[in-house]
C-alpha cells in the first residue's frame, strides 16, 4: 500500500472527494490532517527520535501501574 499527500484547490476537492468515495474502503482510506493529527503525529515523532536516541525513559509494569493510579486520583474529583 502507498500512502501520498496532496494539495487540491478548493474549486475541485469536492469533485475529488466525490471520485475518491467511488472506490471501497479496503482500496483507499482517506486521512484528515487536522490539528489533532498533526500534534500527534509530531508527539509520536518526538518519541520514535527518543527510542532511537537511546534517551527514553521506560517504566516497569509496576511502575506504570501506579503512575497511572495517582493521575486516576489525581482527576477523579474533577469530573
Amino acid at each position: 500500500m502507498h500512502t501520498i499527500k496532496l494539495k487540491i484547490h478548493d474549486k475541485v476537492y469536492k469533485h475529488f472527494i466525490w471520485l475518491l468515495s467511488k472506490f471501497s474502503k479496503d482500496e483507499i482510506e482517506i486521512i484528515s490532517e487536522d490539528d489533532v493529527f498533526l500534534k500527534t503525529q509530531e508527539e509520536l515523532q518526538v518519541q520514535l527520535d527518543e527510542i532511537n536516541e537511546g534517551t527514553a525513559e521506560y517504566y516497569t509494569i509496576v511502575e506504570l501501574e501506579e503512575r497511572l493510579e495517582n493521575k486516576i486520583t489525581k482527576h477523579e474529583g474533577r469530573l
